[in-house]
This record gives C-alpha cells, structure tokens and sequence, in this order.
C-alpha cells in the first residue's frame, strides 16, 4: 500500500501519566484494550506486515488490517478496516498512526486517522466521536487502574450518510 498517498482527516493528542513503555503495552495487547476498547480486543504481530485484529467481546472479528510501522514503543501505524460489507470498497481503506513521546513524567500520545480520499464529515462522525472515548478510557486505566464507562452508539448521521451511499450497516 502507498501510505503517501493517506492524509490525516483527524488527530488527537493527548498527555498520559504514564511511560512509553506502559503505552505501547496497553495499545498493543488484548488483556489491556478490553479494558479500555469498550471490551475488544486488539491483537496485533508486532511487525511490519503483520497482521491487526479487533474482536468484538463475543469473539467475533469486527476490524481488521496489516501493520505498516512498528518501532516499539514510539511507533505503531497499521490499516483499520472496519468489517462491515462493502464499507473498504466504498470508502477506501483507513490508516491509523500512533506516535508515543516522552513528555517530562508524561507521555504525549498522538493519534493519527488518514484516508486515501477525500470523506464526508458525516461519516468522519464515526470515529470523531469514537476516538476520544477509547483514547480518554485508556488515559484513564494507564493514570487510576479504571477506565472509564462510556456508552454511546455510532452517530446517526454517520449512519445516515452510509445508508445514502448503499452500504449496509449492522
């Protein structure tokens, strides 16, 4: 895949009491991203060309992709292919880009989401609203030991925006 050719729709940063190290863990296997990842589960082969995989609580495969970068624990980049039918034909496949850097006692975690093409903020909405929660819920598990509760559902107008472009959504 030519990365070159994905530009950011969407970054976040955010400051974690934390270390790299404890970072990189929590983004990178499952027993911590249950925690935090409203209970999926990410498992990823830490290597260039292996594979992502985000599973639902009950096992089933919900995203799928292939690691692009992986520099522990300063950088992770892979592709973020939601399985939902005819989503990746329509909508082009998403890259996701974590960047961990020492800051003082902190570290500075940014989260970068890139696409291909140009997309409609409505069906950015999707992960606009779901970024900051999965990003505030593992702040909040690295800095207390809880993570926080967060329930939402995706954004109707997302929703809307996929229905007039004819893709099914579960």
């Amino acid at each position: 895949m030519d990365l070159s050719r994905f530009k950011p729709a969407t970054i976040y940063t955010i400051y974690i009491a934390s270390t790299p190290e404890q970072v990189w863990q929590a983004l990178t296997t499952a027993e911590f991203s249950r925690k935090y990842f409203f209970g999926n589960t990410v498992d990823i082969e830490l290597r260039v060309g292996g594979a992502f995989i985000v599973r639902t609580p009950d096992g089933a495969l919900h995203i799928s992709g292939e690691v692009f970068e992986c520099d522990p624990p300063r950088k992770l980049t892979h592709s973020f292919n939601v399985n939902w039918p005819a989503l990746i034909e329509t909508l082009g496949p998403t890259l996701v880009s974590y960047e961990i850097e020492p800051a003082g006692k902190a570290v500075k975690l940014t989260m970068t989401e890139s696409h291909d093409r140009p997309l409609d903020d409505d069906i950015l909405a999707g992960g606009r609203q779901g970024w900051p929660a999965i990003l505030s819920s593992l702040k909040s598990l690295l800095e207390t030991g809880e993570p926080l509760t967060v329930q939402m559902a995706p954004p109707q107008r997302m929703l809307e925006a996929l229905k007039r472009l004819g893709i099914k959504t579960p």
